[in-house]
C-alpha cells in the first residue's frame, strides 16, 4: 500500500465517524467552548459594556458579583425574618383588640339592657326638675322651703328640688293630724 492511500484512508474514516480523531482537536473544541462561556459570563456580569477578553478579570468580576449577591440575599432573609416577627406581633395585637372589642360590645349591650329595665319600671317619684341656681338662691333668700324629703329608689336622689308652688301643704292638717 502507498502511504498516501493509508493517510487518505485514515482521513476518510475520521470524517465518517463524526468525532475528531486526535486529542489536539478535542482539546481545541474544549477551549472554544470555555472561551464561549467566558464571553457569555463577561456579557452577563456587565451588560451594555463590551465583554472583557481577560479570563482572570471575568472570573474576579464573577466572584465579586456572587459575593455581593450572597450578601444581599442574606440581608433580604434577615429582613424577611424581622417582617415575619412583626406580622406575628401585629396579629397578636389584632386578636387582643378584637377580643377587647367583643368584651366592650357585650358590656355596652348589658348596660343598654339595664337602662331599658330602669326606664321600663313605673316610677312613682318624678325625676327632679332642673332648677337654675339663681332661682334656688332666690327662693332660699325669701325664706321659702325648696327641699322636701322623698323616698327614692336605688340610683335616684333622696331629695328633690321642687318649687313652692308645686308643694300644696294646705290639706296636710286634715290628712295627717298632729300627734299630741
Amino acid at each position: 500500500m502507498d502511504p498516501k492511500e493509508s493517510s487518505s484512508c485514515k482521513r476518510a474514516r475520521s470524517e465518517t465517524s463524526g468525532a475528531p480523531s486526535s486529542k489536539a482537536c478535542r482539546e481545541k473544541m474544549r477551549r472554544d467552548r470555555l472561551n464561549d462561556k467566558f464571553l457569555e459570563l463577561g456579557s452577563i456580569l456587565e451588560p451594555g459594556k463590551p465583554p472583557k477578553m481577560d479570563k482572570a478579570a471575568i472570573l474576579s468580576d464573577a466572584v465579586r458579583m456572587v459575593t455581593q449577591l450572597r450578601g444581599e440575599a442574606q440581608k433580604l432573609k434577615d429582613s424577611n425574618e424581622k417582617l415575619q416577627e412583626k406580622i406575628k406581633e401585629l396579629k397578636t395585637e389584632k386578636n387582643e383588640l378584637r377580643d377587647e372589642k367583643q368584651r366592650l360590645k357585650a358590656e355596652k349591650e348589658n348596660l343598654e339592657q339595664q337602662i331599658k329595665l330602669l326606664n321600663a319600671r313605673p316610677s312613682f317619684v318624678p325625676h327632679p326638675p332642673v332648677i337654675p341656681t339663681a332661682y334656688a338662691a332666690q327662693g332660699q333668700a325669701a325664706g321659702q322651703k325648696l327641699m322636701m324629703p322623698v323616698i327614692g329608689y336605688p340610683g335616684f336622689p333622696m331629695w328633690q328640688f321642687m318649687p313652692p308652688a308645686d308643694v300644696d301643704t294646705s290639706q296636710d292638717v286634715e290628712s295627717c293630724p298632729p300627734v299630741a
